[in-house]
This record gives structure tokens, C-alpha cells and sequence, in this order.
């Protein structure tokens, strides 16, 4: 009697066809994935089919072996009993992570709070101000926002968004639109560089030949003059902008409260900078025409730009407030080189720019950005498919990380136990708290040695665990941000003593032997070098100037030479030389 023949299920399967059945399903899945990615018109590198292909196939061909394998009652039953002990271990383990994570955060928290430390967002957030004394809701400033905000600070949706707004805070110099032959040779007081005028009127006189962007004399005038009538467009809004410069307060209506504080929007600050540098064009140019009152007034004005965010707990806002000072100190230094500053303005100029705290914003804004982490963290917690949106937004590599980091991480991010988000708060609460020590806002100093030390101790720290996943996404460049905070400051402290010095000479016919004649007539107290704590270096020249500077980030006294970057003349390397004061020689 014939035997039955045996189902697929019990039916014996040798090597050579378990081969061919894996290979069949390679190219299956490699045709599939090609597909796939055709349609949805992503690109791939080629060696992504086979690892996909080689890695399909095999648990397609594990799955149904294992399935073969459970046709057997006393197999099937085994393997229940073996899922049960793995469902159990899971939901222990599970538990575990999340008592041992949220414990851990707790006790990181109490024991740092007793320092003073705080880890709210809502701790940071600049009080509310009176309507009516915020420069930041008055009508010229709120077309900066309006836009994209309402006056309490929601974002408008882009469909209800008006699309015939004017931001009257967007001052351009340049019109895009046309010719290309914007000046290239700006004023740069870091390079001992004043602003070339000329250039300017021969760039707005062309470009009147192709739009009536800017107002233009019919016969050239000087250069002074002819800028000043190019940006005469904006003299009405000028002047309402100086009006409400004189309200005590400013708050802008950011959406603190936002459930993602990533996507706090921030509109205003692009159009503050470009304010500035058109204040700096026009105060440049009033100085050359004489009227230095005007150009004090537009210096003045460009101060309380910087100073209207100074108390958003953001870290873009404050190098933001950086660029804007060190666009604000060009007609300043050049005011002072051309010795145009009575004393009473150049009394007004130093009292401003004494106000001026970098380092105590460095040590401000990292703890605000501490507590924006972890507001981050919790919200991707809370809804774990967020992190595909969030991961979009902070990666910048779009090919590979978008088919493979991207997805492997997403499903990381399902699969993580709620206590390891407490435990990445606890690692990027820790790497922000050695930040800190790097600027010293106490004794006004900042260590590039302490930041070398800081950044390499990152390196080692940022393994690819899941502890520090959030860490590699999250933590900017403190590093780079320190040496911008000790480079502001150190502009204004060059400034200071440079005003001082203009304040001795125009009282005693000279510039002093040595900075200590200064204090304290002219200074209550002479600034110390930002690097190291020592005094600024300075000497005079035989030209009856002087040159007055900061060791810089080398830490290292270079006799105050500029170091500009590498195949340029025109880019300053702030990370090789010194950070000089000096006028240019006549």
C-alpha cells in the first residue's frame, strides 16, 4: 500500500533546497525594496540591497522553519510556555527601568536644586510686562512677528497667514533682486578696517539703472551723502523705531508654553540684525557727512536692539545680541578713529556698552537650554511617534540617516523604557553642567584650555548607548558658543578701554603711557582680559596711536597680530592670534 505523502509542514527539507528558497527570497525582497523606493522616489545606495535582500530572506526563511518546527504539539507547548517567561521577564525589566530612571532623575534633581540649580522650563521664561510699556508690541516692532505670530505669541496657521504683510524691521541694504555687485569691502574694526563709502554709492548709482529700490541724486554726490539718500526709505520707520526705543521694557510674545519648545518660532531676531547693520551703514555714513549727533543717536538705537531679547532664555538669541553689538561697534570705532566723539558722547557710549554681561547670558542661557532638553524629552515620550518629525528637524544628513538611522531609531524610540528618558536627562543635565564651568561669570573670564578639555570629554562620553541618544540630537556646540560669548564681551571690553582712551586724550592732548591712567576718571574700573584674567595688553605706537588687545583663544601674546583664515584676507581666524583694537594708519 502506497505511504501517504508527508505535508509540507513534516516534510523533510534539505540544504541545498533551503538554499535556493532563501535566494528566491532574496531577490523577491530586493525587487520589492527597489520598488519601494521608485515610488516613493528616495535614493539608496546600492550595497542597501543586499544586506536588506540577505536580511529579509533569512527571517523569512527562519519564520518558516520555526513555524514547521512548532507543527509538533509538544514543541508548541514548550514554546508557550517559553513566550510566557519572556512576556514576564520584559514587563519586570520594563518596570525596573522606569522605577530605576525616574528615581535617578529625582535624586539628580534634589541634589542639584540644593546648588541652586533649576530644571523648569518655566523658571527661565521672562515675566510678563505691561502692554503698554513693551517695546516689543508696538506696531513698527510687531511687524517683525505679526505675520507668523498674534501679539500673545500663537503661531498663525500658514493658510490664515496674510500674505501682503509688510516687515517694516526688514531694512535691506541690498536689493537680491538685482545686480550682484554688492560691495565687498566692508568696514571690519577686528580687521583695523573702516567702511568704504564709496563703494556703496557706486553700488546704489548702478543699481538705479535696473530698479528704483533705493532713492538715487540725479549727479553723484559724495559718498556720504548719496548712501544717506539711498537709505532715506527708511527714515519714517527710523524714526518710530526711536520712539518706542524709549519704553522702559521688552518682552516678545514667544509661545513658551508650547507643547514642542523646538518649535518656538523666532522671526523677530533676523529682523532685528538687519535692522542693525542698516543703522550701522547709515551711522557710518552720517559720521563721514558731519553729523555726528545723528550717528550717535542711530549707535544708541542699535543698543537697545540688542538689549530688547535680553531676556529670552534662548542660546541663538544671545549670539544674535553678539553679531548685532560687534555690527553696532563698527561706527563706533570709527567715530573714534577719526576722533569725531565729544566727551559727553563718548561718556553715554561707555556707560551702554558697561551694561553689557555676556558671560552671566552664557550661564543663563545653558541652564534655560537644560531645562528646553528635557521639556523635549517628555514631549517625545509622550507620544513616540513625534520622533521621526523631531529627528527630521535636526538631522542634516538626508540620504542614508532618512532609510536607516531614521528608522532603526524611530524603533528604538518605540521600544525604550520610559525611565531610560529620565536617564538621557540625566546625561545631558550632566554634559551642560561642565559647560557651564567653562565661562566664569563671577570673575568675567572663559578657558578655551577648560573647552578643549570639556569637548573631549564629550567625545568619549557620547557613545552610541541608549543613555545618550538625546544627547548626540540635543546638545549644540557649547564649545563654539563659549568662544563666541568670550569674544562678544571681549569686544566690549576693548571697546570700553578704547573709549577711556579716547576720553584721556581728548582731556590730557594723549593717549596715556599705560592703562592704569584710565581708572578712575575715565573708568571706574579697567576690564581684565576675558582669556586668562590678566590685563589687556597695550602699548603706544610711534604714530601717536596705540594698539590694545586680548591674547585670544590661543592664549597666547602674539604682539597683537591678527591671524586671518586660511587662503582669505578678508576673514579673521578667531581661533589663531590675537583680538586687536588699532586704527588704521594714516
Amino acid at each position: 500500500m502506497d505511504e501517504k505523502p508527508k505535508s509540507i509542514w513534516k516534510k523533510t527539507i534539505r540544504l541545498p533546497q533551503l538554499l535556493l528558497v532563501w535566494l528566491g527570497l532574496m531577490v523577491v525582497a530586493i525587487v520589492i525594496f527597489v520598488a519601494i523606493m521608485l515610488v516613493i522616489n528616495t535614493p539608496f545606495e546600492i550595497y542597501w540591497l543586499a544586506i536588506i535582500g540577505a536580511a529579509s530572506a533569512t527571517v523569512l526563511l527562519a519564520g518558516w522553519i520555526f513555524v514547521r518546527w512548532l507543527c509538533c504539539w509538544r514543541n508548541l507547548k514548550r514554546s508557550l510556555f517559553a513566550l510566557a517567561c519572556c512576556a514576564t521577564l520584559v514587563a519586570l525589566f520594563y518596570a525596573e527601568e522606569n522605577w530605576r530612571g525616574k528615581r535617578a532623575w529625582e535624586n539628580y534633581k534634589r541634589e542639584w536644586a540644593a546648588k541652586g540649580e533649576k530644571f523648569n522650563l518655566s523658571d527661565f521664561v521672562p515675566p510678563p510686562v505691561s502692554d503698554d510699556q513693551n517695546f516689543a508690541l508696538t506696531p513698527i516692532v510687531f511687524t517683525s512677528y505679526g505675520q507668523l505670530l498674534t501679539r500673545d505669541g500663537k503661531m498663525i496657521p500658514p493658510e490664515q497667514r496674510d500674505t501682503n504683510f509688510v516687515n517694516r524691521l526688514s531694512m535691506e541694504i541690498t536689493d537680491y533682486g538685482y545686480g550682484k555687485n554688492e560691495p565687498t569691502n566692508h568696514g571690519d574694526w577686528a580687521m583695523g578696517k573702516t567702511s568704504d563709502l564709496k563703494g556703496w554709492q557706486n553700488y546704489y548709482r548702478a543699481l538705479a539703472a535696473t530698479t528704483n529700490e533705493f532713492p538715487i541724486a540725479t549727479q553723484p554726490q559724495t559718498p556720504a551723502q548719496d548712501v544717506l539718500l539711498a537709505l532715506s526709505k527708511y527714515d519714517p520707520a527710523v524714526e518710530e523705531l526711536r520712539n518706542a526705543s524709549q519704553l522702559s521694557y521688552s518682552r516678545f510674545p514667544l509661545e513658551y508654553d508650547k507643547e514642542n519648545p523646538a518649535a518656538i518660532l523666532l522671526p523677530h531676531l533676523a529682523a532685528l540684525k538687519r535692522t542693525s547693520q542698516m543703522l550701522q551703514l547709515r551711522a557710518a555714513a552720517e559720521l563721514q557727512n558731519g553729523q555726528t549727533e545723528k550717528s550717535f543717536d542711530d549707535i544708541m538705537l542699535s543698543l537697545r536692539l540688542a538689549d530688547s531679547v535680553r531676556t529670552e532664555p534662548i542660546i541663538i538669541t544671545h549670539l544674535v545680541r553678539i553679531a548685532i553689538l560687534e555690527i553696532t561697534l563698527q561706527p563706533i570705532y570709527e567715530g573714534l578713529a577719526e576722533h569725531r566723539w565729544s566727551d559727553t558722547q563718548l561718556a553715554a557710549l561707555g556707560v551702554e556698552l558697561a551694561k553689557l554681561n555676556f558671560p552671566e547670558d552664557y550661564e543663563f542661557s545653558v541652564r534655560s537650554e537644560r531645562a528646553f532638553d528635557g521639556k523635549i524629552i517628555d514631549y517625545l515620550e509622550q507620544k513616540r511617534s513625534r520622533y521621526r518629525q523631531f529627528f527630521g528637524m535636526v538631522s542634516n544628513d538626508g540620504e542614508i540617516q532618512g532609510v536607516t538611522q531614521d528608522f532603526f531609531g524611530t524603533v528604538g524610540i518605540y521600544l525604550m523604557p520610559k525611565g531610560w528618558f529620565e536617564q538621557n536627562k540625566i546625561v545631558l543635565a550632566r554634559l551642560q553642567q561642565r559647560n557651564l564651568g567653562i565661562v566664569d561669570a563671577a570673575n568675567q573670564t572663559a578657558s578655551p584650555k577648560l573647552t578643549q578639555q570639556v569637548e573631549t570629554a564629550f567625545g568619549s562620553a557620547l557613545r552610541p548607548v541608549p543613555f545618550n541618544c538625546f544627547a548626540r540630537l540635543l546638545l549644540p556646540s557649547l564649545g563654539s558658543y563659549a568662544k563666541r560669548i568670550a569674544r562678544g564681551q571681549t569686544a566690549v571690553n576693548l571697546a570700553r578701554v578704547a573709549i577711556a582712551l579716547e576720553r584721556h586724550r581728548l582731556a590730557r592732548g594723549e593717549f596715556p603711557e599705560s592703562l592704569d591712567a584710565l581708572a578712575p576718571q575715565f573708568l571706574e574700573k579697567i576690564p581684565h582680559d576675558v582669556i586668562g584674567g590678566q590685563p589687556l595688553k597695550y602699548r603706544r605706537t610711534g604714530d601717536g596711536q596705540f594698539v590694545l588687545y586680548s591674547i585670544g583663544w590661543n592664549e597666547k601674546d602674539d604682539g597683537g597680530v591678527v591671524v586671518f583664515k586660511k587662503n582669505s584676507s578678508a576673514a579673521v581666524d578667531s581661533s589663531q592670534g590675537d583680538w586687536v583694537w588699532r586704527y588704521p594708519q594714516k
